[in-house]
């Protein structure tokens, strides 16, 4: 059986990798197209996946020609929302009115066309996978619905596969959501005949506007056992080194568009920073930490403990270095959980109610009392039966091993239903 998957960025590389790793391992092949920026052609998931037979990965502007691409392009970026919010967004608006839908929609039929040439040729049967495309998604959801429709002519399918997970339990986690109601940022899943989500937090986003029978449950492909297990294999070399110190802390920052009391976060490494034998890292977003100011503040830079992570020191190898982690709601700390380590949710440094508190209460940091308790019981007693062990199972069940541990043969199973 053919699939056709379609990546953006580095999240959905990180979610659905293991998925295309275990369609190939189950005797079936791929085409992955990157639509994203080229940087990732590189990534360590990609370069894995390259490796695999059955598996030809390509970005989009090397099957299109130059011309197509650059009108492509240029279309995509005048109906992004990231355009329209800045500062010549009026003239972006403006511009997408005078080059309406009819004129783009010839380019976006010659590049669907292309694209699924490219994969089904001499094919009667196939899927088509993207992610979770949302109304903020950088990837125009007008040129995604194109693809769908030319492909449903085809008598195939469209799936839409998680890239991520829901780190938050509460609704209203961002600036401006002041309205407890559906989010129609979500409302754009429509357009997939099955949209997959890992548990039924997720689920919660989009069933407002989906039937029942269009969202399947399957579990966490990301963080599931046998996921972790074959990541380990190729996981590049860690730049981190074996540190002297007592206790090492990773903090891992959240979106910045998310609400976050940054003064707070930074008063907090300052504290802990003046503990004796311990050593902080703290890893910007991986897509908008450029726009987090903690990372640049002249005093946190200054201290001999605390660093900012690089671009090359991934996620896993900040997991595997340290002794506790910090966590800002980020669905990182669920690997953290899974592997048994200390995770602090910091709830009172963001707008939110964080899925790990929720699950484990022992978990939560409340004030900045709780912070000295934890990291001082975490210096004198050592790191072990952290998590209350009830709370941690229920936490895996309901999260990650949804419906039992081997996850990722139902997204297999969910992908060969559709052809």
């Amino acid at each position: 059986m053919k699939a056709l998957f379609f990546l953006r960025h580095y999240n959905d590389i990180d979610h659905i990798t293991p998925v295309i790793y275990k369609w190939i391992d189950s005797g079936h092949s791929c085409d992955v197209v990157m639509i994203g920026s080229s940087q990732f052609q590189n990534d360590y998931r990609i370069e894995f996946l390259r490796k695999l037979k059955g598996v030809r990965v390509a970005h989009i502007r090397e099957l299109l020609p130059l011309l197509e691409f650059i009108r492509w392009r240029l279309q995509t970026l005048l109906l992004i929302g990231g355009l329209r919010r800045s500062f010549i967004g009026p003239f972006v608006s403006n511009l997408a009115q005078i080059y309406d839908v009819k004129k783009r929609k010839y380019t976006w039929e010659n590049t669907a066309e292309r694209l699924l040439n490219h994969s089904f040729e001499g094919i009667n049967k196939g899927v088509v996978v993207f992610d979770w495309i949302e109304r903020n998604s950088v990837i125009s959801i007008e040129w995604v619905e194109t693809v769908i429709s030319m492909a449903h002519k085809r008598g195939f399918r469209a799936v839409s596969l998680p890239h991520g997970d829901s780190p938050h339990a509460n609704q209203l986690i961002r600036r401006r959501e002041w309205t407890l109601k559906p989010d129609n940022t979500f409302a754009a899943a429509r357009m997939f005949d099955k949209l997959v989500v890992p548990n039924e937090l997720c689920a919660g986003r989009f069933r407002p506007f989906l039937e029942n029978k269009a969202v399947s449950v399957l579990g966490s492909p990301r963080y599931c056992d046998e996921w972790l297990t074959e990541l380990a294999k190729f996981l590049p070399i860690s730049p981190l080194s074996l540190s002297a110190s007592k206790l090492k802390i990773a903090i891992f920052l959240r979106k910045s568009n998310f609400t976050t009391f940054w003064e707070e976060v930074s008063e907090v490494v300052q504290m802990i920073s003046a503990f004796k034998d311990i050593e902080i890292i703290i890893k910007p977003h991986t897509r908008s930490g450029w726009k987090q100011s903690l990372t640049k503040k002249t005093a946190l830079l200054k201290l001999p403990n605390v660093s900012i992570a690089d671009n090359d020191t991934h996620s896993a190898h900040l997991l595997n270095w340290a002794d506790v982690i910090i966590d800002i709601a980020t669905s990182v700390a669920f690997e953290a959980v899974k592997i048994n380590k200390p995770v602090l949710a910091a709830d009172y440094l963001h707008a939110g109610r964080s899925t790990v508190a929720n699950f484990m209460p022992e978990t939560e940091l409340r004030c900045r009392d709780d912070v000295y308790e934890k990291i001082e019981r975490f210096l004198t007693n050592g790191c072990d039966s952290f998590y209350i062990e009830e709370h941690r199972a229920l936490f895996l069940e309901e999260m990650i091993d949804v419906n039992g541990p081997d996850v990722l043969p139902k997204y297999v199973a969910l992908l060969e239903e559709q052809i």
